[in-house]
């Protein structure tokens, strides 16, 4: 089987606004990560994916297979939306358990299944917890737990870590990585240091618009040699805002370390000459740097 999704000139309106507009992406097997703001249309592209919204225009295929064959679709894919939940009721075994029936086990394939699942999101030991009960982070390897439940090709989720404390959206991030070996996995967010974490290939969808597409590196090399870091006094702080991309602040004391991107150096930029540069110097930019600059090309 073709371990690929392809998505050609696809379009996607709601009436009279327009969702998507020709987004061409080819996803191989791996992390791929796409990133853009809330509202770029990033989950109307993961609903298109896992047939829940029809397109308007264009042409889907998952893994070979016409995304208007929503049966064979569904069976190889598996998903994990933003706003996933179970019954309160249900313990963490009962809730898979459920999930697998919708999803066409028998029993007896269940009975070996459910606890291998749930093993392997690292919730075995949690099993009779109720889901009411759970953390954020265990309702989100639960819901990890149910999208590989039927053992997908593809595995789609999206903006998996929002609201996770730091030590759970590592350990999710690990999960992902490991899931990813032999399948598709499609990590759509708005946090950047996710797909800085986890995603060698990327794509960067704005207003419905695909607007990078490549590798991290390709990425990065929008920002070479134009990430500097400052220290000014606080009292120009605005007018540095005001005068440069402005991508981190620590303020102490009188004075701030900033971490701007610029064309020239600030040193022997003219303008705006009434800063006061107590240092600058230029560093290596990250993903969060390049994102931003391409966000306001």
């Amino acid at each position: 089987m073709e371990m690929a999704i392809e998505i050609r000139n696809l379009t996607k309106n709601y009436g009279k606004k327009r969702a998507l507009s020709d987004v061409n992406l080819t996803i191989e097997k791996g992390m791929f990560g796409l990133l853009g703001p809330n509202g770029a249309g990033k989950t109307t592209l993961m609903k298109i994916l896992t047939t829940l919204v029809k397109k308007t225009e264009g042409e889907v295929k998952v893994c070979g297979v016409p995304v208007e064959n929503s049966g064979k679709i569904r069976n190889m894919t598996g998903y994990l939306p933003q706003d996933f939940s179970m019954y309160g009721n249900m313990s963490a075994y009962e809730a898979l358990d459920y999930l697998a029936v919708l999803s066409g086990m028998n029993g007896a394939e269940r009975k070996t299944k459910v606890p291998q699942m749930l093993e392997k999101v690292n919730l075995q030991e949690k099993r009779k917890v109720k889901v009411r009960a759970m953390s954020g982070g265990m309702k989100r390897r639960l819901g990890i737990a149910q999208a590989l439940i039927h053992d997908p090709k593809v595995l789609i989720v999206d903006e998996p870590t929002a609201g996770l404390d730091p030590e759970e959206r590592v350990r999710f991030r690990n999960l992902l990585c490991e899931t990813a070996k032999d399948r598709i996995v499609l990590l759509s967010t708005h946090i950047v240091g996710d797909i800085e974490a986890t995603c060698e290939n990327i794509a960067i969808l704005n207003q419905g618009k695909i607007c990078f597409h490549g590798r991290v590196a390709k990425l990065l090399s929008l920002v070479e040699g134009k990430v500097y870091s400052v220290e000014v006094p606080v009292t120009d702080l605005e007018k540095v805002k005001e005068s440069y991309m402005v991508t981190g602040i620590l303020t102490t004391g009188s004075s701030a370390s900033m971490k701007i991107i610029s064309d020239e150096n600030p040193f022997t930029k003219d303008k705006p000459s009434e800063i006061k540069f107590l240092s600058a110097k230029r560093v290596q930019g990250d993903v969060e740097d390049a994102y931003m600059y391409l966000m306001r090309m």
